[in-house]
């Protein structure tokens, strides 16, 4: 980098990666020691199962708090309602994460995002904004991670309610039916279909068991079809024929998403190209006349203009795809 000293780019390079890597190592001792506590708590969770059966107890297998979660980490998430969105967020990425873990990586890469970021320009503002980023890409992360595994839900959906459905037209009760769609599907369908199955099984009462799927996958329709399997529970009906309408709704509304995919193909590629453009062009100017370009690296006033650019090209970039991005 053009005056740029080569002692201060290895300084940055080397703080990033000792805070990197030691953030890593933490977060994987951690996963560890917590899978060890999560293991010595179903043994005795098993025990104390074992015990009440004999002695004629209910057991409460399904309402305590997540194994391994360390008691101060209780006592904040029951004062931050925050705690449990982002404990959903990480369950229903389905990601081998626990908050703890999670929290741990977001200050990691912060701390060392922001350091690193600091010896490297020497100020304060682009600095704060890369400690933000860094504490932000877990979350990014494992918001893609769920966006991609409820699409997958999504998909799979139908298919699935045809075969509960065809289930119910057999004979077979809606208990079972759940059974035979987590034994002939795939995952991630295929998992909380028998999540829901095996906590009733276990004593969760039916609708708790089939709600709290509900509330584990946020679509749409997911909670129409519990809602109708709830509704014909209470009232009677013909189940097997409100799945088949549900099925076909569901079918036609992804037929309308792809159309509306077609038809904002332009406006997402009018984003990515200016997202990339004005890289693609400052890289091939500092190519061909380096001095030209080089000193928004080395003033200051030309530091704070790529940091200011470089915040406006993500908001511009996520302000299109918000755009284009339209909900059925």
């Amino acid at each position: 980098m053009v005056g740029l000293p080569v002692s201060t780019l290895v300084s940055a390079g080397l703080i990033f990666l000792a805070v990197a890597l030691g953030t890593i190592s933490l977060a994987l001792f951690l996963e560890w020691a917590q899978e060890r506590s999560r293991q010595r708590k179903v043994i005795d969770q098993l025990k104390s199962f074992d015990q009440t059966l004999t002695e004629g107890g209910i057991p409460g297998l399904f309402r305590g708090g997540p194994a391994g979660r360390s008691a101060l980490l209780q006592s904040i998430a029951a004062r931050t309602p925050a705690f449990a969105d982002l404990e959903l967020l990480i369950q229903q990425s389905a990601v081998t994460l626990t908050m703890e873990v999670f929290l741990l990586l977001s200050v990691g890469l912060s701390v060392a995002l922001g350091v690193s970021t600091l010896m490297f320009t020497r100020l304060w503002l682009p600095a704060v904004g890369a400690a933000v980023l860094g504490g932000l890409l877990p979350y990014m992360r494992v918001r893609r991670q769920r966006t991609k595994r409820l699409n997958a839900f999504e998909a799979q959906l139908p298919e699935s309610i045809d075969l509960l459905g065809r289930a119910i037209r057999a004979g077979h009760p809606l208990s079972s039916g759940l059974k035979m769609v987590a034994d002939e599907t795939r995952e991630p369908i295929a998992g909380e279909f028998r999540r829901a199955f095996e906590e009733q099984r276990f004593g969760l009462p039916f609708e708790d068991a089939i709600l709290a799927m509900a509330d584990r996958v946020t679509l749409v329709d997911v909670r129409i079809l519990v809602t109708a399997i709830l509704i014909q529970r209470e009232v009677g009906g013909n189940l097997a024929e409100v799945l088949d309408n549900l099925a076909s709704v569901i079918r036609a509304r992804f037929v309308i998403r792809r159309q509306l995919r077609t038809y904002t193909a332009q406006g997402r590629m009018s984003g990515y190209v200016l997202a990339v453009l004005p890289i693609a062009v400052g890289t091939i100017i500092y190519l061909l006349n380096p001095t030209y370009i080089g000193i928004l690296f080395t003033d200051p006033m030309g530091k704070l203009m790529l940091a200011t650019a470089s915040v406006m090209q993500i908001i511009g970039f996520l302000w299109i795809r918000n755009i284009v991005n339209i909900d059925i």
